[in-house]
């Protein structure tokens, strides 16, 4: 391109973008046509771009908020977020909560990862049934990593859920099996010495990949049911104490900020250290009864992958909750 005119360097940018955007002839076969060198045609592209002769936009499909994950990204410093539209807040928006994080295993689970999975989710459980069955993490583990010992009916479940999930995606569970909360320190300690509860907790420190959901002050049904749940009166303590919503049991106050509370030592899980060390947090979670939740845990950096609906991603983004 030495020597050449701005006006023939114009007419070279235009018609190589002709050829790239329009005829859809790859970079290679405009080398080939050309006789240009590959490089020279990414340059004339990028100075196409830069001139204003070509302008990309991309048209999100009805659903798709990508604006929204943008955001809700650079404003929590987040390294994905996914938003689905809900027509309402039980069970059809816990069904496409459900799906969405699906459709995140299966595309972005890697083989032989460790995975981690809370217990007493709806939305994880509905995750689990929208997965499509693949080898996706052959080799892999998927660890309990929250008690999943509770009434009969709910302790089928959590089992359910980790052994399922392991079974849809090629891994091998590994399960806790105790409850998440006990009647005293001194069952937490005995409990903590079970072989099964020490092999499990062996890979708290080094998950690829933790799948959790966010809980609000008031218990869903689900794990009101399981018995898994702190007392009213206990609930009022941590409350007085700011909390706002939890993690696998482990509460939080407006900012983020860990409760510091004797009854967390009743809880068998997953550390709120352990899970912050994990390569991926990913939480599942919506509507208006846990947007304070999602906020302040957003604001504690407790998660780095969010799986919400439109209403919430909106709330959070106004900080309106």
């Amino acid at each position: 391109m030495v020597g050449m005119s701005r006006q023939d360097e114009l007419r070279l940018i235009a018609k190589v973008a002709r050829m790239y955007y329009v005829q859809g002839i790859r970079q290679q076969g405009i080398t080939e046509r050309l006789q240009i060198h590959q490089s020279t045609v990414s340059r004339l592209l990028k100075k196409a771009r830069e001139a204003n002769l070509v302008r990309i936009s991309v048209a999100s499909p009805t659903g798709v908020h990508a604006e929204l994950e943008d955001q809700l990204c650079a404003k929590f410093n987040l390294k994905d977020a996914m938003v689905v539209d809900c027509p309402s807040e039980e069970e059809p928006m816990v069904r496409d909560l459900g799906s969405a994080a699906a459709y995140f295993v299966e595309t972005t689970v890697k083989a032989g990862a460790t995975i981690g999975i809370s217990s007493w989710s709806r939305s994880l459980f509905a995750m689990v049934e929208a997965l499509h069955p693949g080898d996706y993490c052959s080799g892999g583990k998927v660890v309990q990593i929250l008690g999943g010992v509770g009434s009969a009916a709910a302790q089928h479940q959590a089992i359910y859920l980790a052994q399922r999930l392991a079974g849809l995606i090629g891994a091998s569970a590994v399960l806790l099996q105790a409850p998440a909360l006990v009647g005293s320190v001194e069952a937490r300690r005995i409990l903590a010495r079970d072989a099964s509860v020490r092999e499990a907790s062996g890979f708290f420190d080094r998950l690829d990949l933790a799948l959790v959901g966010i809980g609000s002050m008031e218990p869903s049904r689900l794990l009101a049911n399981s018995g898994n749940v702190f007392s009213p009166e206990e609930r009022a303590e941590l409350t007085r104490q700011g909390a706002v919503g939890d993690i696998c049991f482990r509460f939080y106050d407006e900012n983020g900020v860990l409760i510091k509370s004797p009854l967390m030592q009743r809880v068998i899980g997953i550390e709120a250290a352990s899970l912050k060390r994990a390569k991926r947090v990913v939480a599942v979670a919506g509507g208006k009864r846990k947007a304070r939740a999602i906020l302040a845990a957003l604001r504690g950096r407790w998660i780095d992958v969010l799986i919400t609906e439109r209403r919430a991603a909106e709330q959070l983004l106004s900080e309106s909750v």
